[in-house]
């Protein structure tokens, strides 16, 4: 039985380590593209941390005319004056569109895109999102995405807090295997 539990044990931090090591490569070390001009801007929903904003950034600074903004988070409240403002950006250079997903998911965003692709004779989009969802985000477009997609992390500073990126290795790679399950079926 000692036997057994040490076996049990050894299994599950060699499991862990190399968990940890194969996830800061794929979550942790950013992979994102060199910007370059596309057809549009995807901004993939998450925290108001700015990525917003920052689509309709890159959009004034000419890498698209159209910015599709994820948008899965209505109904508004009081408080929340960051969406319907952003959703109201457009300018005559610029087109803002915001969008619900179906499914409320980076699959059902990636469909989304496929829709105006096929629409508006897209071929390429850039798709901004945290550096840490990025590999799991080009994988769910390649699936639904019939175009070249750029993928672009929002610049910011992520906590540096080990069981934070425990978390968020556990939830990346539980993303991974849905996307691989479920494809790009409706």
């Amino acid at each position: 039985m000692k036997r057994l539990i040490r076996v049990l044990l050894c299994t599950v931090l060699v499991a862990v380590a190399v968990g940890g090591v194969l996830g800061y490569q794929l979550f942790t070390r950013v992979h994102d593209d060199p910007l370059r001009k596309a057809d549009a801007i995807v901004v993939l929903g998450g925290e108001h941390d700015g990525r917003e904003d920052y689509g309709i950034q890159l959009a004034r600074r000419g890498y698209a005319d159209h910015v599709l903004i994820s948008d899965p988070y209505r109904p508004y409240t009081e408080q929340d004056s960051m969406m319907p403002r952003v959703c109201s950006a457009s300018t005559p250079e610029i087109t803002v569109t915001c969008f619900e997903p179906k499914p409320s998911t980076t699959r059902g965003e990636a469909m989304f895109v496929q829709e105006m692709a096929r629409r508006h004779d897209w071929q390429d989009v850039i798709v901004v999102s945290w550096s840490y969802h990025l590999v799991r985000a080009r994988f769910i477009f390649g699936q639904c995405f019939g175009g070249d997609v750029v993928m672009h992390a929002l610049p910011r500073d992520y906590s540096p807090n080990p069981v934070l990126w425990g978390a968020v290795y556990t939830y990346q790679y539980g993303g991974l295997a849905k996307a691989a399950v479920l494809g790009c079926s409706d």
